[in-house]
């Protein structure tokens, strides 16, 4: 059952109309089961005074785009209810005439455009509103039967709405239905949601959660747990075999969904997904449609369900299955969009937004690792909508032509058009080696700023997931992860990239960066020192390169590796052997893979720096001092000496490092490979030649 949340103590802490408003809205979002994400409004009737100090009565309703369970009070709009309830004696109403009628109405220009259900809670004579999609409620009325079981449970206080699309006309109709009838405590929207109202902000809110507990009640009492969705046909895999098995198919996925714009795709094997992806009805049931028109804009009108057994061993046929599979859709889409454009209308991504593997989950895709986990949070809701409403007659949803009304509605993109635009690496995923560190750290800031989403891998884990953190604070959830690897270990290179495909599905840029550096007279070089600059610097690089190369061809969508050398790739330094041949070989490995790498859109660049001191645990360790003794200065001379032999008399800092990374990893680039860029103020020596 649903719980209240209010807590007398908290919301009497909320003294005027629209803090409490705010205050009941966040609650109503916060537990999915009753509203789903970005979905439903809220409204509060109060008096104000306007600019010239008159008291007016003015509706707060939540503004267009805002999700109830983080919003605001900038969030909510306020419009002046004198003119607007003059609108309920209109015959009709065009979508356009609302929204510009309602822009008059707003008692401030900087708040946002209102709700496309504002008429719906300014017709209704009660002074809060709510309007919700729970689960029970949506299950009830996308049950062939509903209105007859609504009978069953609320007997005559509840109003039937037949499905429209919001708007004037819906609105009209609810307040409508309410006048009618007198005992009327609550509106059943069929195939869309639950309207309530109160007098305070609490009973309006109590209302809404009593409701929902009465149809809940009455659903589970006829849930047959065997016979859901059909009983039981496939078992799920163990945890540690699906999981596997989704790092391996997610980067073909990935490459199948990604042929017009690069997606970022999540993984989930929740125990109710994986119940209905079990199920016998399953392929059928998933087939039927949206759970609610909230829905569309995010999952599109169904799912690509993948007809195959369930089997460990047979992970190239899921992979054949897949590639099919999205072909399929991506043709049924279009010839979906054909048939129901209307004139102006412009095709979103074709390819599937959930895509439903049994034995093993679902896997979402969205051009943000966080709007694929909204495609997920709702299939969620459809599922739970789903188990509902077939324990109690047929699962129903909206006609083609309706569903594709609501995912191309104009006041429904509107929505989308309020998201940031998108960036030079937005949808892309870099795979940073040293991550923790000066360069490694300030390139992921650097192209999370442009929209990149980022995997930081370091020995230092600790360091890496300070710098995620801070990533994550300021860009969003799960916008940087880090992981513990060792570039010298093969496992733990191939276990960082299953996590990689996992958590993002793939990756497109890879920052080989990770590094140390070691001193000394050649005859004095042993070979314990030898073999360590050649294990991380030489092995390393090729191994996480391998790895790299081997998942970008499985996506098929090209790539980027940039390779950070050194001065020293070019430029033979004195005592210092080992690293100096080292860093050639580097050099040389890029632009072999380069060779290599063309023909699969692979693209592989190096950038030789110099001197990098700030932020380094190279240059904060015996290297400082091995450099220093090699050039007769004291290790605090060290800056000033490499400033002064730069032909631009300049130092180098992590972050020209990260704008050449970014250069070769972006689109200004993309004609170039097998180069090597000198960002080091210009050593005459280390002149490429």
């Amino acid at each position: 059952m649903v719980q209240s949340l209010w807590q007398e103590a908290e919301a009497s802490q909320h003294t005027n109309g629209l803090d409490q408003l705010v205050y009941r809205s966040n609650l109503i979002g916060a537990d999915r089961r009753v509203c789903n994400i970005f979905g439903g409004n809220t409204s509060s009737k109060t008096t104000v005074q306007d600019f010239r100090g008159r008291d007016i009565e003015v509706m707060y309703v939540k503004g267009s785009g805002s999700d109830l369970g983080s919003m605001k009070a900038g969030n909510f709009t306020g419009l002046r209810m004198d003119d607007i309830r003059p609108l309920i004696e209109r015959e009709s109403m065009s979508d356009e005439e609302m929204v510009a009628y309602l822009g008059h109405c707003m008692i401030d220009a900087k708040h946002p455009r209102a709700s496309i259900e504002t008429l719906l809670h300014a017709f209704l004579p009660f002074k809060h509103v709510d309007h919700t999609h729970p689960d029970a409620i949506i299950s009830l009325c996308c049950a062939d039967n509903g209105k007859e079981l609504a009978r069953e449970i609320f007997g005559d206080r509840f109003v039937w709405v037949p499905y429209v699309r919001p708007g004037f006309t819906l609105s009209k109709m609810i307040a409508e239905g309410v006048f009618a009838n007198p005992n009327a405590e609550l509106v059943l929207m069929e195939k869309h949601g639950l309207v309530t109202w109160g007098e305070t902000s609490e009973a309006c809110y109590s209302q809404t959660i009593n409701i929902i507990n009465e149809a809940e009640a009455f659903i589970e009492a006829r849930v047959n747990e065997a016979r859901l969705f059909g009983g039981q046909k496939h078992e799920a895999l163990p945890a540690d075999v699906r999981r596997q098995i989704a790092s391996q198919v997610m980067p073909t996925i990935r490459g199948a969904v990604s042929d017009g714009k690069k997606m970022i795709l999540s993984f989930d094997d929740q125990a109710d997904v994986l119940a209905f992806v079990g199920g016998f009805d399953a392929p059928q049931l998933s087939q039927v449609g949206a759970a609610c028109p909230d829905h569309l804009v995010h999952t599109k009108v169904v799912p690509l369900f993948i007809d195959w057994t369930p089997n460990a061993d047979d992970v190239a046929g899921l992979k054949a299955k897949l590639v099919e599979g999205v072909a399929a859709y991506k043709e049924q889409y279009k010839a979906y969009f054909e048939r129901n454009k209307n004139e102006g209308d412009v095709m979103f991504e074709a390819a599937p937004r959930v895509i439903l593997i049994p034995g093993v989950g679902m896997v979402n895709t969205g051009k943000s690792w966080a709007l694929s986990q909204v495609s997920g949070a709702l299939y969620h809701r459809a599922i739970a909508v789903m188990r509902g409403a077939t324990a109690l007659g047929q699962f129903v949803s909206l006609s083609e032509n309706e569903s594709y009304n609501v995912e191309y509605w104009p006041l429904e993109l509107y929505k989308l058009s309020l998201a940031p635009a998108e960036a030079e690496f937005s949808r892309k995923v870099a795979f940073i080696t040293g991550g923790a560190g000066g360069i490694g750290s300030e390139t992921a800031r650097r192209l999370a700023s442009e929209g990149a989403h980022v995997v930081l891998a370091d020995l230092n884990l600790e360091g890496a997931q300070k710098v995620a953190q801070e990533i994550n604070d300021k860009y969003g959830e799960n916008r940087a992860f880090a992981v513990k690897m060792d570039v010298t270990d093969e496992a733990a290179v191939q276990a960082a990239y299953a996590e990689v495909a996992l958590v993002y599905g793939g990756v497109d840029i890879i920052v080989n960066n990770a590094g140390l550096a070691t001193s000394s007279p050649f005859d004095e070089t042993s070979l314990k020192e030898w073999n360590l600059n050649m294990n991380v610097l030489g092995t390393g690089y090729f191994l996480v390169a391998r790895e790299a190369f081997k998942l970008m061809k499985a996506q098929g969508i090209g790539g980027n590796m940039v390779f950070i050398g050194s001065k020293n790739s070019v430029y033979a330094g004195k005592n210092a052997t080992a690293y100096s041949a080292a860093k050639a070989l580097e050099a040389h490995l890029a632009r072999c893979i380069a060779a290599e790498g063309g023909e699969f859109g692979i693209r592989v660049n190096t950038i030789l720096p110099d001197a990098i001191l700030q932020g380094s645990a190279i240059w904060n360790g015996s290297w400082r001092n091995e450099r220093a003794a090699a050039y007769g200065i004291e290790p605090d001379q060290l800056e000033e000496y490499y400033r002064k032999r730069t032909t631009l008399l300049v130092n180098i800092y992590p972050k020209d490092i990260a704008e050449g990374i970014a250069f070769f990893a972006s689109s200004k680039s993309d004609k170039t490979t097998g180069c090597m860029l000198t960002i080091d103020g210009g050593v005459p020596a280390a002149f490429t030649r």
